[in-house]
C-alpha cells in the first residue's frame, strides 16, 4: 500500500490518537487490510488511499478528544458504527481517519412509563430490540442489517422500512441527540420527554446527514408497546388489479402499519405467485387484524387477485426474507437505488424494473437494477441524461415529483455518476450549513448531496 499522499507518514494519526483510545483501540489499516475490507471501508472511499487508521472510542469524552484532534490537525474523518451503511452515498474524498462508535454502546436511561428510552450511538439495535420487548415495548424502526446496524448510523442514514407506514420516519421517533462537533465539542438537542420539541430543527438537520455535520454519540427515542397479534395479507395478480387495491387500501379506514407495492420478479422471488404484489401488515388486538385482514382479502377477491393471510412463524419468516432480497442482492454488479414518487405513480415505476418495492402511502422505495447491461444502461443514462428504460429512471421518477439516489454500487460506477442526483434550489442552503458546522471540511468529506 503506498504512503498517504498529504506528506504524512502512515501510521502518525494512529500514533497521535493512541494516548486517547489506548493502542488496542487504534488499528493501523495499512498493516490490516483484512480490517478495511470487513469494515467496508474501500467501498466509501474515492480508490487510491486507503486512510491510516480505524480508531474505536470508547467513551463520548474520548470521541469528542479523538475529533478535537482530528480538527487540530485537519484531518479528514470517515464516521461509522458497525459499518453496515458506509457503502451508502457518495465516495468519501481524502479520508485519513475512520472513527467507529460500535463501542460506545451503553443503556443510559429506559423510561418505561413515559416510553422513552436513551442509548450511546454505537449500541446495535438488535440489542435494544431485545432489551425492549422485555418491558413489552419496542421502538418503530425496521432498518438494514438490523443484527449489524448501530443506532448512530441508523439516524445518521435515516435508515427506515416499512414500518413508516404507521409510524413515520427515524426523526419522528427522535426526542433527543448528543453529538460532537466538528471542533470536538460536545453539543445536544431536544430532551428525554415527549413533550420536549426544544432543537427538534437540529434533530431533522441530523437524521439522514451522513456525519457530515457531527458525530452522533447519544440518541433518545419515543417507544411504543408491543401489539397483542399481528397478520400480513398479500394480494397478487394483474397490474390494474392490484393498484386498484392500493388505491382502495390508501382511501380506506384500514390501518396498516406496514403496506408495500411489490415489483413481479420480487413477487415470484419469494414464492408470493405471480404479477405484481400488495402486502399489508396489521397489528392490534386480535379482534381487529383478524377484521382488518379479511377486509384486504375482500378487496382482492372482488378485483380477482389471489389473497393469502400469514400469521405467527411464517408471517416472522415472510418479512425477513423480503428485506433480505432487497437489501442483498445476490450479484455484486447490482446497484441499489432509494426512490421516492407520488404513492399513485408507484404502480408504473415498479412496472419499469425487474426487482423493486415501493411504500404504499409515502411512495419511498428501494429498487435493484441486477444485471450488467441494466447497470451499464444506468450508469450511461444517469450521466448523459438518455431515455433508455434504465437509464431514463431517474427522470421518470423526477417527473413524478420524485427522486432516486443510488445507494449502492460498484466503486467504478459511483466514479463515473452523480449518486444523489438532487435537482432541487437547496443546495446553497445545505453548503451555508455544512460551512457553519464543519468549515474545515473534514466530516465525511463528498459523501452527501453536491459533494458536501
Amino acid at each position: 500500500m503506498k504512503a498517504m499522499s498529504n506528506d504524512k507518514p502512515q501510521g502518525v494519526c494512529a500514533s497521535a490518537l493512541t494516548s486517547i483510545v489506548g493502542e488496542e483501540n487504534a488499528v493501523c489499516l495499512w498493516q490490516n487490510i483484512e480490517l478495511a475490507q470487513q469494515k467496508g471501508i474501500q467501498q466509501a472511499i474515492v480508490p487510491g488511499k486507503l486512510p491510516s487508521c480505524i480508531v474505536y472510542p470508547h467513551t463520548q469524552e474520548q470521541l469528542a478528544a479523538v475529533i478535537a484532534t482530528a480538527a487540530k490537525n485537519s484531518w479528514r474523518v470517515l464516521p461509522c458504527g458497525s459499518g453496515s451503511k458506509l457503502s451508502w452515498g457518495g465516495l468519501a474524498k481524502g479520508v485519513d481517519v475512520v472513527v467507529s462508535t460500535e463501542r460506545i454502546n451503553r443503556l443510559i436511561e429506559h423510561a418505561v412509563g413515559d416510553l422513552t428510552v436513551t442509548v450511546e450511538a454505537g449500541m446495535k439495535f438488535s440489542k435494544l430490540e431485545a432489551l425492549l420487548a422485555n418491558s413489552r415495548q419496542f421502538l418503530a424502526l425496521d432498518p438494514t442489517a438490523p443484527q449489524s446496524a448501530t443506532i448512530g448510523g441508523i439516524v445518521a442514514t435515516g435508515d427506515t422500512g416499512s414500518l413508516r407506514q404507521r409510524y413515520g420516519s427515524v426523526r419522528d421517533q427522535l426526542l433527543g441527540i448528543t453529538f460532537v462537533r466538528a471542533d470536538g465539542e460536545i453539543a445536544k438537542a431536544g430532551g428525554r420527554v415527549v413533550k420536549n420539541v426544544a432543537g427538534y430543527d437540529l434533530m431533522k438537520l441530523f437524521t439522514g446527514s451522513y456525519g457530515t455535520l457531527g458525530v452522533i454519540s447519544q440518541v433518545t427515542f419515543r417507544l411504543y408497546p408491543l401489539q397483542e397479534a399481528s397478520a400480513t395479507v398479500v394480494l397478487t395478480g394483474k397490474v390494474e388489479a392490484v393498484s386498484q387495491a392500493a388505491d382502495t387500501l390508501r382511501g380506506s379506514a384500514l390501518t396498516p402499519v406496514q403496506a408495500d407495492l411489490l415489483s413481479t420478479k420480487l413477487v415470484s422471488s419469494l414464492g408470493l405467485g405471480e404479477g405484481l404484489g400488495l402486502i399489508a401488515r396489521f397489528q392490534s388486538i386480535s379482534e381487529s387484524v383478524k377484521e382488518q385482514s379479511n377486509r384486504v382479502l375482500e378487496v382482492g377477491q372482488k378485483l380477482s387477485l389471489v389473497g393469502t393471510i400469514y400469521i405467527d412463524s411464517d408471517e416472522a419468516n415472510l418479512w425477513k426474507r423480503l428485506q433480505q432480497r432487497i437489501h442483498y442482492p445476490v450479484k455484486e454488479s447490482v446497484i441499489t437505488c432509494k426512490i421516492g414518487v407520488l404513492p399513485t405513480a408507484a404502480v408504473e415505476i415498479l412496472s419499469k424494473v425487474e426487482l423493486g418495492l415501493i411504500h404504499l402511502s409515502s411512495g419511498l422505495g428501494l429498487l435493484q437494477l441486477e444485471d450488467k447491461n441494466q447497470v451499464l444502461q444506468m450508469r450511461d443514462g444517469l450521466r448523459s441524461g438518455g431515455s433508455d428504460a434504465y437509464g431514463g429512471l431517474r427522470l421518470r421518477t423526477q417527473a413524478h415529483s420524485g427522486f432516486l439516489t443510488i445507494l449502492e454500487a460498484p466503486v467504478a460506477v459511483k466514479e463515473q455518476i452523480d449518486v444523489w442526483g438532487y435537482t432541487g434550489n437547496g443546495l446553497p442552503l445545505m453548503r451555508r450549513i455544512k460551512e457553519q458546522f464543519d468549515s474545515k471540511n473534514i466530516l465525511s468529506p463528498g459523501r452527501f448531496v453536491g459533494g458536501i
